[in-house]
């Protein structure tokens, strides 16, 4: 089966797409520059890689205790509404820490107290604001707006840390307020896209029960191309997290400054924005489950290299490999997800889903920070790459139907 148009850009005629678009790109470039920023801080500040650790133990755990409650509001409410407030918090989040650092702060409380605010509003951010682009093109256009959706946060991952790693090594105040003015522009893009209000009145019908919020699970649980595709990514990023650890590798392996740890975080970007284009103007159509797994192989495969260099150049180019193979793991599962999930469980869905995915990178920041204090820090990244390639393996046998998924339009919602 084969697309109607060669490429994805032509989805960017619908207005509030490209709104939506616009507010994805913003809030993620203020979301990449505030995690660079802290980090590179934080470090700095304490020069433990356990409070790196910590700090991603901290963003990951609103996820995962209001998961029960942040995808089920998002399908009973405005989900644009939801998300204008959600990121008016993180605008008072980067406030918080504009003053912190100004009144000088050297101990790890007040960052893990931001980071369980900022992990907080994202919680509820994340299952309001990803199925927008869904909900806003049609589903025969879904496959073409997925990449497009994907580059706009890529190119944002290149933006955010450059400009999080430059402004915190000249003043951290500066890094924290750019990031504040940049999530207040995300809200004036999502405030340009008209409200929900039928879709609204007809889903506050529905009672906030417990079986309601457990729907987005049972759906996972009985679709195997999704569990398979959502825990494939957890396994992966949870022991390949070696980009928790670039402000360690920055400083200890490749002994380079604020500039050149923001280009090392920017190289992630880099990767993926070059592969998102790739993948706009030709996207991909057929084996796409056997590509999935090939791909996060090559993940693992260049974490474990990383985690051996003492060479700027090579871990640059390796960090640049490994976000392109990331990019099309998530190009992959970011299409086959919404497929087979019907709009009113999109919601719930998205928020177990960023629990599995967007949080595990929080949950394999804090496994691989303390795995670097305890065991070392390039023994713990190249085992992390050695696990996520047995995981490779290990799903491949197990989740037959995920690796025999030839064509994204074959897989279809479930009722």
């Amino acid at each position: 089966m084969t697309m109607a148009k060669n490429n994805s850009w032509h989805v960017l005629r619908h207005r509030d797409l490209r709104y939506a678009v616009l507010a994805s790109f913003l809030a993620a470039t203020a979301s990449t520059m505030q995690v660079s920023a802290i980090g590179f801080v934080l470090y700095k500040a304490t020069g433990s890689k356990a409070d790196l650790g910590l700090l991603g133990l901290a963003e990951f755990l609103p996820s995962f205790l209001l998961v029960l409650i942040t995808g089920s509001f998002a399908d009973r409410h405005s989900r644009r509404l939801i998300a204008v407030v959600a990121l008016s918090m993180e605008v008072v989040v980067a406030v918080g820490l504009v003053i912190g650092v100004h009144r000088g702060i050297t101990t790890v409380a007040p960052f893990l107290i931001a980071a369980l605010m900022y992990g907080s509003a994202k919680a509820f951010q994340a299952p309001a604001t990803r199925p927008l682009i869904a909900m806003l093109c049609p589903p025969e256009e879904l496959q073409a707006a997925i990449p497009i959706g994907s580059l706009s946060w890529q190119s944002a991952s290149i933006v955010g840390p450059v400009l999080g790693g430059i402004l915190a090594g000249w003043r951290a105040e500066a890094a924290f307020a750019a990031v504040g003015a940049i999530y207040a522009g995300a809200v004036v893009a999502l405030l340009l896209i008209p409200s929900e209000r039928t879709r609204v009145k007809r889903l506050m019908e529905e009672q906030p029960t417990l079986s309601h919020a457990l729907e987005g699970l049972r759906l996972i649980r009985t679709q195997p191309v999704v569990f398979g595709a959502i825990s494939l990514d957890l396994m992966a990023v949870l022991f390949g997290g070696a980009v928790a650890l670039l402000p360690a590798v920055a400083q200890d392996m490749l002994h380079v400054g604020g500039f050149g740890y923001g280009l090392l975080r920017a190289s992630t970007g880099i990767g993926g924005v070059m592969m998102g284009l790739i993948l706009a103007a030709k996207p991909l159509d057929g084996r796409v489950g056997r590509v999935l797994l090939v791909a996060v192989g090559v993940f693992g495969a260049c974490t474990v290299v990383l985690g051996l260099s003492h060479n700027y150049a090579l871990s640059f180019m390796m960090l640049l490999v490994l976000s392109a193979a990331d990019m099309v793991s998530v190009y992959i599962r970011g299409t086959l997800v919404p497929l087979a999930t019907p709009d009113e469980l999109r919601g719930r869905v998205t928020a177990v889903e960023q629990v599995f995915i967007g949080a595990s990178n929080e949950l394999g920041a804090f496994e691989s920070g303390f795995a670097a204090a305890w065991l070392g820090l390039a023994p713990a990244i190249v085992l992390g790459g050695v696990a996520t390639l047995a995981v490779v393996g290990v799903w491949w046998r197990f989740f037959p139907k995920l690796r025999d998924v030839d064509h994204f339009m074959d897989v279809v919602p479930v009722p």
